[in-house]
C-alpha cells in the first residue's frame, strides 16, 4: 500500500464521525469517571478557580513548580504567601486559620499544603517505583487496558545524571518484564489483529540520554545519544519490549527523527526490537515529517509505530519563536492542530501495512474521526490503538475499550514532587480554555458542538510586524539548510584568506609602515590576512581628511545618513554567513556567537538609523503663544572609534555608525587581533555609499596610533570599548584641554566587569546550571558581561557545585569552525599566558574543582572552576577575561547581595530564584548596569536590553538604547518670537 495524499481522504465521513462520537459520549455519560474535572473535590475546586482567574492560575502553577525545592516549612509558607497571599485558602480551606499562625508554627501550614500538592501529583503520576508500576500494569490489565511507561525526568546536565537515567530504564525493563512473565495472558489492549503485542512498552526521551545534545551538531549528538540508547534497545530485545521515542521541544525534533532512523539502520536493530516514534500534530512541519518517515519505512521495509499526539509545549514554542523572531513552528489555533491531527490520521491509516497508529488524544471528535477513517479503509479495530494519559479521560478509555478498540494508558513514573514540570504541563492542559476536557466538563456544549469538524480561521499570520525597528533574528542552526550555508561560507571565505588590508584615508589606500599578520587563534599557522600598520603621522592625515569631509557630511540630511546605515545592514544580511565565517576564523568565535555578532551589527545600523530620524524631527520644547521654542541636535565633529577584538564586528560597527549617522566624521581604529574583520566592515560602509573621508580606516597599535588620536586637540569625542587600564587612561588624557582646543572631549567608555550570578535556595537548578555554563564559558568567557563569580546560597551549595562541575565536561572545547564547539580558543598567546597566570593564583588561594582538556594546537584555555573561594581572594576580585569561574558560598541573600556588590565594577549580574520577594530585592539592591533574572547574564539585544555599566565598568551609557546617539551630538535650544502685529503662524505639523 503506497502513501497517499491526505486530501484524498474518503468523503462524507461526517455522519459516521458523529454517529461514532455520539456513541462514545453516551457511554462516557453513562459511566462518568471521577477525576480532576469532576463535580466535587479539591481538584475540581482548584481547577474551576484557575479557569475563572488566570492570575490565580499563573501563581498557583508557579508555586506548584517551586515546591519541590523548598527545604523547610518556613520556606514553604513564605513562598505560599508571596505567590498566593489570601488566595492560598483555595489549596485547602483549613489553611485560613493556619496562615495567621504561620509565623509561629509554619508546619501547621506547610504540611497540609505539601500533602495537597502531592495528592495532585498522584492524580497524574502512576507511581514512584518500578514496583508501583507493576501494580498499575496489573490494575490496567484487569480493565482490558494496556500500558506504556514514561520515566519522569527530561533534562540531564552531566554524564553521571544520564547514567542514572539509563540505569532506571534498564531497571524498569528488568523488573516489569519479570513480573509480566508470571502473568498468564495478555489483556485485550495487548492483542493486535494477528496476536499478542509486546506487553512491556517504554517511552524514552532523548534529552535524558546525554547532556551532549546540540541540534547544531547532529552528527556528534547522535553518536553520543547512541551510547546509552543501544543498551536500552539490547535489553528490550532480550525481554521482548517495545521502545517508543518521545518528542520534546521543536529544536530537538529533527535530531530525534535522525536518531530514530540512524539507530534502526544499524544491522543490530534493523528488525528488532519493536519501535515507534511520536509525531506532534501541532507542528506545521508534521505532514512533511510524516511523509519523509513513511518513505524511509517503505525503503527499509521496517515496521514501526507512530504515536500521534497534539503536542504539549504549545505556549513554550510560541513564546520562544516570538522572542527570537523565528517562524512559529506550531499552529496558532487549536482548530488548526485538530485539523492537522485528522489529516495525519488518514495518512497513517493508509499505511497500516507498515505503520501502526497510536492515536494519543482525549478529544472524542479526534478519536471518532480515526475510527470512521479506519472503518472506511476496512481496517481491523485492533490494527491501531488509542492512548490517554494516566489520571485523565478514564471514561473515554472505558468507552473505547468497550467498543472493541485497543486502549493504552500513558503512565509517568517517578518521584512525585520532583516531577512537577510534568504536573504543571498537565494542569495547564486541563485549564486551557480551548481544551476538550475542560469544554466537555463544563456541561455547556452540545454533543453536536463537541463533535463538529475543526474549522481553522482563514488566515494565520506569523509574528505580525509593527512599525519601527525590529531585531534581526539569529540563525537557527537546528535546521539543516542553515548549517549547510555556514559550512559552505567557511569554505568560501577560506579561499579568500591571506589578502592585504592597508590603511585607507580619504578613500585612498596608504603604503603602511609595516605589514602585520593576522592568524587564526585556533590554528595559529593559518593566516587570515595582513594589515598595514598606520603611524601617528597617518593619524594626523586622517584627522585632516575628516575635517575636510565634515562640513558636507554634517549638512547631509539625517535621513540620507540613515539610508546609508540601512544599506550597510542590508549588505550584512545578504552576506551574514560569510561575515560569521570570517569572525569564526579570525576571532575564534563558535558558530552561534559569531552569528550573534553579525546580528548585533545589523541591529546597530538599523536601530541608530531609526533613532536619528527621530532626533532630526523638530521638537517643540514648550508651546507658548507667540513664541516658538525648539531643540536641535548638532554633530560634535571629529571622533575616534577604538574597538575591542571580542565583538570584532558588532562593537566596532556600533561605535562607528552611531556617531556617523549623527553627522560626525570618524576615524576607525580597530583591535590589532581582528583587523581583517574591521577592514571588511569598512568596505561595507563604502559600498553602501559613505562619502570619502567621512570614515577613515586606521589600523595600528593602541600605544602609538590610539594614544595619539585620543590626545589630539581636534578630536571631539572618543568612543571606546576595552580594558579598564586603557579606558581609564583614555578618560584621563581626554580630560586635558590643550591651548588650541576649543571643546571638551566626550568620552563614551565601556570597560570590563567582575560579574556575579546568585543562586538562591529555591532556584531551578535544571535551568540555572545551563545558564551559568553558558554565561561563564560561552566564547571562552571573553565577554565583558561574562559570569566570573557564582554566589551560591548555603542550602543548595553542595548540590549545585556537584551538578555544575559534573556538567562542565559536556562543554565541547575545540576548533570553533566545528559546529559542536562551545568553548573555542582565547584570542592570542598573550591572553592565554595572562589567564593561566591568574589560574595559578587561584590554585594557591582556593580549590581547583574542575579543569577541562583542550587541543594542543591553538591558544586554548580549558574551562576552569574554583570552589572554596573567599570574596577577598584575588581571583574573586580581578577581571580574568577567560573561561574561569569562582564559586562563593553565601549564608543568605543579605550576604549574597553584599558579596555581589563588593567590587569595583557594575556591569552585569543576575539572580536565579523562584521567590517573588527575592527577585524584587535584586531589582532594588544589585548594583549593575544590566540585571538578568532567571536567565543567562550575557547576550544583550539591541533596544531590548541596552547595554552598559557604571563604576569601573564604564560611563553609564547604554549602547543600543534610547539616548545613545545624544553622546555624539550637542543640543541647541532655539527660541523665536513669531508674534507679528498680533498674528502668529500655525505651528508646524
Amino acid at each position: 500500500m503506497q502513501n497517499s495524499n491526505p486530501s484524498a481522504a474518503p468523503a462524507n465521513l461526517e455522519p459516521v464521525v458523529h454517529r461514532i462520537g455520539r456513541d462514545l459520549l453516551e457511554r462516557m455519560a453513562a459511566h462518568p469517571a471521577p477525576g480532576l474535572l469532576s463535580k466535587s473535590g479539591a481538584y475540581a475546586r482548584l481547577m474551576a478557580w484557575s479557569m475563572k482567574d488566570p492570575a490565580f492560575k499563573a501563581q498557583l502553577f508557579r508555586f506548584v513548580d517551586v515546591l519541590p525545592s523548598l527545604h523547610s516549612s518556613a520556606e514553604i509558607v513564605r513562598h505560599l504567601q508571596e505567590y498566593l497571599g489570601d488566595q492560598a485558602v483555595m489549596l485547602n480551606p483549613a489553611l485560613k486559620a493556619g496562615l495567621g499562625a504561620a509565623s509561629f508554627a509554619p508546619a501547621l501550614v506547610a504540611k497540609p499544603v505539601k500533602a495537597q500538592v502531592t495528592d495532585m501529583a498522584r492524580q497524574f503520576v502512576a507511581g514512584e517505583t518500578p514496583t508501583d508500576l507493576v501494580k498499575r500494569l496489573r490494575d490496567n490489565a484487569r480493565r482490558g487496558i494496556a500500558t506504556t511507561i514514561d520515566l519522569l525526568g527530561e533534562t540531564v546536565v552531566s554524564e553521571a545524571e544520564a547514567d542514572v537515567f539509563l540505569q532506571r530504564n534498564l531497571e524498569v525493563l528488568d523488573i516489569v518484564s519479570a513480573a509480566l512473565a508470571r502473568e498468564s495472558e495478555p489483556c485485550a489492549g495487548d492483542l493486535g489483529p494477528v496476536g499478542p503485542l509486546p506487553r512491556l512498552n517504554l517511552s524514552v526521551k532523548m534529552s535524558a540520554l546525554t547532556p551532549d545534545v546540540n541540534p547544531a551538531d547532529p552528527a556528534t549528538s547522535i553518536t553520543s545519544l547512541k551510547t546509552r540508547l543501544r543498551p536500552i534497545l539490547r535489553r528490550a530485545i532480550e525481554v521482548g519490549a517495545f521502545i517508543n521515542f518521545d518528542m520534546e521541544s521543536y529544536k530537538l525534533k529533527d535530531l530525534t527523527f535522525a536518531l530514530f532512523r540512524s539507530i534502526l539502520e544499524e544491522d543490530e536493530f534493523a528488525s528488532q526490537p519493536a519501535m515507534g516514534i511520536a509525531l506532534q500534530a501541532y507542528l506545521r512541519s508534521a505532514e512533511a515529517d510524516l511523509d519523509a518517515l513513511i518513505a524511509w519505512v517503505r525503503e527499509r521495509h521496517r515496521p514501526i509505530t507512530v504515536r500521534l499526539v497534539k503536542g504539549a509545549y504549545w505556549d513554550y514554542e510560541t513564546i520562544i519563536a516570538q522572542q527570537r523572531d523565528w517562524p512559529i513552528p506550531v499552529w496558532s489555533h487549536k482548530a488548526e492542530s485538530d485539523a492537522s491531527f485528522e489529516r495525519l490520521t488518514f495518512t497513517l491509516l493508509k499505511n497500516a501495512d507498515l505503520v501502526t497508529s497510536a492515536f494519543a488524544s482525549h478529544n472524542v471528535r479526534s478519536c471518532a474521526h480515526a475510527i470512521a477513517q479506519a472503518e472506511a479503509l476496512g481496517l481491523d479495530p485492533r490494527a491501531y490503538e488509542f492512548q490517554a494519559l494516566f489520571g485523565m479521560a478514564d471514561d473515554l478509555k472505558a468507552a473505547l475499550a468497550a467498543t472493541g478498540h485497543r486502549v493504552r494508558e500513558y503512565c509517568p513514573v517517578g518521584e512525585l514532587l520532583p516531577g512537577m514540570a510534568y504536573l504543571v504541563r498537565r494542569l495547564l492542559e486541563n485549564t486551557s480554555n480551548e481544551g476538550f476536557l475542560r469544554t466537555a466538563a463544563s456541561g455547556e456544549v452540545s454533543y453536536d458542538e463537541l463533535l463538529a469538524a475543526p474549522h481553522p480561521p482563514p488566515f494565520n499570520i506569523q509574528n505580525p510586524k509593527s512599525q519601527g525597528f525590529h531585531n534581526v533574528p539569529n540563525t537557527d542552526f537546528s535546521l539543516a539548510p542553515a548549517r549547510a550555508e555556514l559550512a559552505a561560507a567557511l569554505d568560501r571565505v577560506r579561499q579568500k584568506l591571506g589578502r592585504d588590508h592597508p590603511p585607507v584615508i580619504a578613500g585612498k589606500a596608504l603604503k603602511p609602515a609595516a605589514w602585520i599578520t593576522s592568524t587564526n587563534p585556533a590554528q595559529p599557522r593559518e593566516v587570515i590576512g595582513r594589515w598595514g600598520r598606520a603611524t601617528p603621522a597617518d593619524a594626523d592625515t586622517a584627522i585632516a581628511a575628516a575635517k575636510t569631509a565634515f562640513p558636507a557630511w554634517r549638512d547631509t540630511a539625517p535621513a540620507a545618513r540613515a539610508d546609508i546605515l540601512e544599506r550597510t545592514a542590508d549588505l550584512m544580511v545578504a552576506r551574514r554567513h560569510d561575515l560569521s565565517a570570517l569572525i569564526i576564523l579570525e576571532a575564534g568565535k563558535p558558530w552561534p556567537e559569531a552569528d550573534g555578532d553579525v546580528s548585533e551589527a545589523i541591529d546597530f545600523c538599523r536601530f541608530y538609523a531609526q533613532e536619528m530620524r527621530e532626533l532630526a524631527r523638530p521638537r517643540l520644547s514648550q508651546i507658548v503663544p507667540g513664541e516658538r521654542n525648539t531643540l536641535q541636535w548638532i554633530p560634535r565633529g571629529i571622533g575616534v572609534a577604538i574597538a575591542p577584538w571580542n565583538f570584532p564586528l558588532a562593537i566596532l560597527c556600533g561605535l562607528t555608525v552611531a556617531p556617523l549617522v549623527a553627522g560626525n566624521c570618524v576615524i576607525m581604529k580597530p583591535a590589532e587581533q581582528t583587523t581583517v574583520i574591521a577592514a571588511t566592515l569598512f568596505d561595507l560602509l563604502v559600498e553602501a555609499g559613505l562619502p570619502s573621508g567621512v570614515v577613515n580606516f586606521l589600523p595600528g597599535f593602541g600605544e602609538d596610533v590610539g594614544a595619539h588620536l585620543v590626545a589630539h586637540p581636534d578630536i571631539a569625542f572618543i568612543a571606546f570599548t576595552g580594558s579598564r587600564t586603557v579606558g581609564t587612561a583614555i578618560w584621563e588624557t581626554a580630560g586635558h584641554a590643550w591651548p588650541d582646543q576649543r571643546h571638551l572631549k566626550k568620552v563614551v567608555c565601556e570597560m570590563g566587569g567582575k560579574n556575579a550570578l546568585i543562586i538562591d535556595n529555591d532556584a531551578d537548578l535544571d535551568e540555572a546550571i545551563p545558564a551559568a555554563l553558558y554565561s561563564a564559558f560561552g566564547f571562552s568567557g571573553q565577554k565583558c558581561s561574562a559570569l566570573s563569580r557564582l554566589i551560591v546560597l548555603d542550602a543548595v551549595y553542595d548540590t549545585f557545585v556537584e551538578r555544575f562541575t559534573a556538567a562542565c565536561p559536556s562543554l565541547h572545547v575545540g576548533n570553533p569552525a566545528d559546529p559542536g564547539t562551545i568553548v573555542g580558543p582565547v584570542i592570542d598567546a598573550e591572553a592565554k599566558a595572562k589567564i593561566e597566570g591568574l589560574i595559578a593564583t587561584g590554585r594557591s588561594e582556593a580549590t581547583l574543582a574542575f579543569q577541562g582538556d583542550s587541543p594542543a594546537e591553538g591558544w586554548f584555555v580549558p574551562p576552569t572552576v574554583f570552589t572554596d573561594v573567599k570574596p577577598d581572594h584575588a581571583i574573586a576580585r580581578e577581571e580574568i577575561f577567560g573561561p574561569v569561574v569562582t564559586i562563593i558560598r553565601a549564608r543568605d541573600l543579605d550576604t549574597a547581595f553584599a558579596i555581589a556588590n563588593d567590587t569595583d565594577y557594575a556591569l552585569t549580574g543576575g539572580l536565579f530564584s523562584r521567590s517573588p520577594a527575592a527577585l524584587a530585592r535584586a531589582q532594588r539592591e544589585m548594583e549593575v548596569g544590566n540585571l538578568y533574572l532567571n536567565r543567562p547574564i550575557t547576550g544583550a539585544i539591541v533596544e531590548r536590553q541596552p547595554f552598559g555599566g557604571y563604576r569601573m565598568s564604564g560611563g553609564g551609557t547604554k549602547a543600543g538604547g534610547k539616548g545613545y546617539l545624544e553622546n555624539f551630538l550637542n543640543p541647541r535650544a532655539i527660541s523665536e518670537n513669531v508674534l507679528r502685529r498680533g498674528f502668529t503662524p500655525p505651528e508646524p505639523a
